[in-house]
């Protein structure tokens, strides 16, 4: 098959990089299937060129409509190739003040609606023997910040279920990678964010506070750089041998290394205490 008649299906298409990634792929010449909340938001991305996307209504944590959009991407092009999960919302709070409906809310965003996508989509790649799930994920998967302690939580399962994933699709040839972006210019941290007022007035001069303020201002701002990432994930799809992960932008190298450095650090130190739990 060549590459252009891989079929595309991308969650949240509205903003961000949903949307960069689906003109992308439309204009590479894929077949692509776009996704949103509320379609007339991304009916720009298929308008006259119908033949070869779809716009769909979809929120991840409408079952209903889960299903509703993988059949009708199957009845008009038979297949999907590349499946892209990348809806999500952040919160901002720390573990403490965090509002428990709020965090659920983003659970099944985050972590359920990636899992019902990907679940619908298998059994159609796994019957073809084909498919590539591309998972965003995020630098705060692999590492941690104060105030995203339920967002991190959201994404350390995603990296820990899609790990488990790519070892199981194997012999499906099926792959599996995880996008790791640190801060890029997309809307996240503004009305696809919740941030929960400081409440405890310990934390408000903490570094609670401190994070707080910083990101009203940093939106905007960031280094990430929305197109040039989605070229990227283009990039991973047309790859013979994708990673099970890929990290975007210096900030994510840079915390990542850091994180892992310091972890073997920490191994290493207590290696003989660790070897010795073991019975003799």
């Amino acid at each position: 098959m060549s590459l252009q008649h891989k079929v595309w299906l991308i969650t949240g298409c509205s903003t961000g990089f949903g949307r960069h990634i689906a003109k992308q792929a439309i204009e590479a010449g894929y077949k692509v299937i776009v996704t949103a909340r509320k379609v007339e938001q991304i009916q720009d991305l298929t308008s006259g060129n119908e033949e070869n996307t779809l716009a769909l209504p979809l929120d991840v944590t409408n079952h209903e409509q889960i299903i509703s959009t993988v059949k009708q991407a199957i009845e008009k092009f038979g297949r999907i190739d590349v499946l892209v999960n990348n809806a999500g919302i952040g919160y901002f709070s720390s573990v403490e003040e965090s509002v428990e409906e709020e965090t659920r809310r983003m659970f099944e965003i985050n972590f359920w609606g990636l899992m019902h996508m990907t679940n619908a989509v298998l059994p159609y790649m796994r019957a073809q023997k084909s498919g590539h799930i591309i998972n965003f994920s995020s630098i705060g998967g692999l590492t941690s910040f104060p105030t995203l302690g339920y967002y991190h939580a959201t994404k350390y399962a995603v990296e820990g279920i899609s790990e488990s994933l790519a070892k199981e699709l194997i012999p499906f040839n099926i792959a599996v990678t995880l996008i790791e972006p640190s801060g890029f210019r997309t809307d996240w941290g503004g009305r696809s964010s919740v941030k929960t007022d400081t409440q405890i007035p310990e934390f408000k001069e903490s570094v609670v506070g401190q994070m707080l303020k910083g990101v009203q201002h940093s939106g905007g701002q960031e280094s990430g750089d929305p197109v040039k990432a989605a070229a990227a994930v283009i990039k991973v799809v047309e790859t013979s041998k994708p990673p099970l992960r890929l990290l975007l932008g210096k900030a994510a190298y840079q915390a990542a290394t850091h994180k892992f450095t310091t972890m073997l650090a920490d191994m290493e130190e207590w290696k003989e205490i660790t070897i010795n739990a073991d019975y003799e």
